[in-house]
């Protein structure tokens, strides 16, 4: 028999972010695996997009920005929520380095904002509710900084963000802790390395690839192209947040890593490998791949070691990076009308952004 996706005591969630890609297959996940109700905080912006979870009653969006606390902390009181799940953020470093201060404004005074609200909503709860209630933080892996050949990050490597993207994490992180260790909130709080799959609004690096290779346009690599990530199939990082979510230990940490290290140049070659299969052309997509100006402050390498994830909580990645990869090209040339409808409304015609210029 299949272990529910949540306690029998979680009725309500409250899921922040919930119109973006990790958040929506979180989402997803909780309509076709549970019977709880879903408030989904999402303030819509540019990367949002409520597509893939379609019509369903047990949905119900909040459009709210964290930014403003008066509509938060009645957003909370309107969910009364039994789990909360914090994903809301800017995500994206390259609009980092061009306009730090959204960043700094969504992912610290709004986890600010949340904070309070949520504290204020635990507080009141009746105490058989208050036992159990989880407010689960969800962050990065980039807040740890750069990597050499060697290493691996885990929940005691130091913090050294590099990118006011990851400095802004690392701040939401740290506050989600002092309010645990301040006030008592019950919190879990998890990093993880990057997601890739269907549904990501294509600005990230894998979607950016396949729309430029089958466009015939170049296709950008940053610098020698040898900086390395941890690459993580977004449906595994969303089994790996229920987990944290309903049976991590309250305040503590988990990394999230996929066990798929790839150079920049590997993930891209593969892409265009598997496009000349999937979508050939009279010559090899890899033609077009171009090495460009490299992104200020590239930290060279991530990887993760999610050992504690495994043993205390069971977890393991279900999609090796070759079988994940080949599900999500598939799924971008089966999905183009989608990613030119998202870049149309978002006003962004693909071009490169944060250059520090």
């Amino acid at each position: 028999m299949t272990a529910p996706l949540v306690p029998q005591n979680t009725k309500r969630v409250l899921v922040t972010g919930g119109a973006g890609f990790i958040g929506g297959a979180l989402v997803r996940k909780l309509l076709s695996g549970s019977d709880v109700q879903i408030f989904n905080l999402d303030k819509c912006g540019y990367a949002s997009d409520l597509t893939s979870i379609g019509s369903d009653p047990r949905h119900e969006l909040l459009r709210v920005d964290l930014v403003d606390a008066d509509a938060t902390a009645a957003a909370v009181q309107q969910a009364d929520p039994d789990l909360v799940m914090h994903l809301a953020a800017e995500s994206h470093v390259d609009r980092s380095i061009d306009g730090p201060g959204a960043f700094i404004e969504s992912n610290v005074l709004g986890t600010f904002n949340l904070l309070q609200a949520v504290r204020a909503h635990w507080e009141q709860l009746p105490d058989e509710r208050k036992a159990h209630f989880r407010f689960h933080h969800i962050s990065t892996d980039e807040v740890f900084g750069s990597l050499g050949a060697t290493g691996r990050f885990s929940e005691t490597t130091p913090y050294d963000p590099r990118s006011p993207y990851s400095a802004s994490k690392a701040a939401s992180d740290h506050l989600v802790m002092a309010w645990h260790h301040t006030y008592g909130l019950p919190v879990v709080l998890t990093n993880c390395s990057n997601n890739y799959g269907p549904w990501q609004f294509p600005e990230k690096l894998i979607p950016v690839v396949i729309l430029k290779a089958i466009a015939g346009e170049p296709i950008p690599l940053y610098g020698d192209g040898a900086n390395v990530r941890d690459w993580l199939y977004v449906e595994d990082h969303v089994d790996a947040l229920l987990l944290a979510a309903t049976k991590g230990e309250i305040g503590s940490s988990y990394c999230v890593g996929g066990h798929g290290e790839r150079s920049n140049r590997e993930v891209v070659e593969a892409i265009c490998s598997l496009l000349d299969q999937m979508k050939p052309k009279s010559k090899p997509y890899a033609e077009l791949i171009t090495r460009v100006t490299d992104r200020p402050g590239h930290d060279h390498r991530y990887a993760i070691d999610p050992n504690r994830i495994t043993t205390k909580l069971g977890w393991q990645p279900l999609h090796d990076f070759s079988e994940g990869l080949t599900a999500t090209v598939a799924w971008y040339l089966e999905n183009l009308d989608w990613c030119q409808k998202v870049r149309a409304r978002a006003g962004y015609d693909g071009g490169r952004i944060g250059t520090n210029k």
